[in-house]
């Protein structure tokens, strides 16, 4: 739903010294090229952070899958869908597509991808790749310029009908589901698993990275999640689950009333907060929760 095109430092561990940043060559700034022992240093830090994601791959591989199983997933599916578009039955809004208003420019598909937060314009262009000729290919240049704005400019009056006929194609329902896993879900539920958290736990990261954006500032996914860590511990460090989760969505709280004041929160005071209460650490059905005033349920 949020801006992708961001440097995730926060997702994966990395050590910055000897990071070089090169500039053009005519900046008047440009560095002279570095040394040998830089490059070196450069290689070193790769070297080190490849070393520790194999260690959080082991680490992961050998936990429960968690929100991954396929039911669950499927769980966590029709809750986001409850909250992005009204209904569970999540497989009847990739063709959805408006403009709420709220400073994003459309919105569409399963996941509330944006025409201003780059997600969008990301997944036309990887869809394009392997389809050319479909019917969204040539908004591609009026989806660049309106990128990180509200602006229709270029798109309307037809952008709207090419994206509800191109759902219609299996291939690009799959590349929606794609992006989604791979901007959403899956760092999400990595990382909540390394900070030791359960189903739940994975849920909460997840929705609140559809909702923030997997972005560093202070109202992005990583950002909320910095927060929360000077707040509370996570399992992973020690502390409590509950009491995490806790700190967590009250951070997440205040980072959607600072962006948006008066926004419903039914997603975290409806939802969320009634399966931490009840104590559903592993987010089991049946499943009962409001969004926006509406009463969904999972047998």
């Amino acid at each position: 739903m949020k801006r992708a095109g961001v440097l995730l430092l926060a997702a994966v561990p990395v050590i910055a010294t000897g990071v070089y940043f090169v500039l053009p060559s005519d900046s008047a700034n440009a560095p002279v090229t570095p040394p040998a022992a830089t490059a070196q240093s450069r290689e070193d830090a790769k070297n080190r952070a490849e070393k520790e994601r194999e260690a959080d791959d082991e680490l992961i591989a050998d936990l429960p899958p968690g929100l991954a199983a396929p039911a669950k997933k499927e769980l966590a599916q029709q809750l986001v869908s409850s909250a992005e578009n009204s209904t569970t039955e999540w497989r009847t809004a990739y063709g959805t597509i408006e403009d709420p208003g709220e400073g994003d420019g459309y919105t569409a598909g399963i996941i509330g991808f944006c025409t201003g937060t780059h997600d969008l314009l990301t997944l036309v262009e990887r869809y394009t790749e392997d389809h050319p000729d479909n019917g969204l290919a040539r908004y591609l240049p009026a989806l660049r310029e309106v990128d990180g704005s509200d602006s229709h400019e270029g798109l309307d009056p037809g952008f709207t009908a090419a994206w509800q006929a191109e759902a219609e194609v299996p291939a690009f329902r799959e590349a929606q589901e794609e992006e989604r896993d791979r901007v959403y879900f899956e760092p999400a539920v990595r990382l909540a698993k390394l900070d030791g958290l359960g189903t739940l736990g994975q849920f909460v990261y997840f929705d609140a990275m559809v909702f923030h954006g997997p972005d560093t500032d202070a109202e992005g996914f990583y950002g909320v999640r910095e927060q929360a860590l000077r707040e509370a511990r996570t399992p992973g460090q020690g502390g409590s689950e509950k009491a995490f989760l806790k700190t967590f969505l009250d951070v997440r709280r205040a980072a959607m009333e600072s962006k948006r004041p008066g926004i419903d929160a039914s997603r975290i005071d409806t939802a969320q907060r009634r399966f931490l209460k009840a104590g559903n650490l592993d987010l089991s059905t049946p499943l009962v929760w409001e969004m926006y005033g509406d009463t969904y349920k999972v047998p």
